[in-house]
C-alpha cells in the first residue's frame, strides 16, 4: 500500500510540474500562428499595392483622356478590342482623322498592320490647318497618304521610349519625341495630349498638332 500510495504522489506531482509547460506550448503556438497570420496578410497585401502600381502605369494618360467615351466601342475598354482605324472611328474627337483615312485607302491597312504606334491628331490639331490647305490635302491622294504614313511607327512604343526618341515612320520619314512622366512632345511641335492608348494591333497616342513631313 505504501509504494501505490508513493507511486500516485509520484504522478501527481510530474503532471502538475508538466501542465504549466504544455500551457506555455500552447500560448506560443497561438502566438506564433496569430503572428504569422498577420504577417502572411502584411506579405501578401505589399505584392497587391506593387501590381497596382504597375497597372497605373500601363494606363492612358494626359488631359485629353477626359474627353474619351466613359463606355462602349469608344471608351478605352471599347479600342483595346478592336485594330486602330476602327478603334479611331468610335472616338469622337478623331473624326476627321478616320475622315482622312478613308480618303487615302489606309483603313486595311493599319487595321491589317501588326505592332504599329499611331500619333492620331484630334479634330482641333487639323482645325489648325487653313481650311484651303486642308482640302487640298485631302484632294491629293499621294501626299495625304504620305502625311498620315508620316505618323505612323512600325513598332509599339512606351511612354519610356518617348523620352528621348528617333523613329522611322511608315512614310519612310523620321519622327523624335521628348519628354518625362505624363509630358511628351512629338516633332519638336506636337503635345501628346492622350498617350498610351491600347487597341488590338496598335498603340495609341492622340496628339494636338498635325506632323508635316518635311519636303
Amino acid at each position: 500500500m505504501n509504494n501505490r500510495h508513493f507511486r500516485r504522489i509520484a504522478v501527481t506531482v510530474s503532471a502538475a510540474a508538466l501542465l504549466p509547460l504544455a500551457l506555455t506550448a500552447c500560448s506560443s503556438d497561438s502566438d506564433t500562428s496569430a503572428s504569422g497570420s498577420g504577417a502572411d496578410k502584411s506579405a501578401s497585401s505589399a505584392p497587391a499595392k506593387e501590381t497596382e502600381s504597375a497597372g497605373t502605369m500601363d494606363e492612358p494618360f494626359g488631359p485629353g483622356c477626359a474627353t474619351v467615351p466613359k463606355e462602349g466601342a469608344g471608351s478605352f475598354a471599347g479600342m483595346a478590342q478592336d485594330p486602330v482605324a476602327t478603334a479611331a472611328s468610335n472616338n469622337p474627337a478623331l473624326s476627321t482623322l478616320v475622315a482622312a483615312v478613308k480618303q487615302a485607302g489606309l483603313v486595311d491597312t493599319l487595321n491589317s498592320a501588326e505592332n504599329i504606334t499611331v500619333f492620331a491628331p484630334t479634330n482641333d490639331a487639323f482645325a489648325k490647318i487653313p481650311k484651303a490647305d486642308l482640302d487640298k490635302l485631302l484632294a491629293d491622294k499621294a501626299e495625304l497618304t504620305k502625311v498620315l504614313t508620316a505618323h505612323v511607327v512600325g513598332e509599339k512604343l512606351t511612354p519610356k521610349q518617348l523620352e528621348k526618341g528617333s523613329f522611322d515612320t511608315l512614310a519612310k520619314t523620321k519622327l523624335t519625341t521628348s519628354g518625362s512622366g505624363m509630358s511628351y512632345t512629338v516633332n519638336d511641335s506636337s503635345k501628346v495630349v492622350c498617350g498610351n492608348v491600347p487597341t488590338a494591333n496598335a498603340t495609341v497616342y492622340i496628339v494636338d498638332t498635325v506632323l508635316m513631313p518635311a519636303g
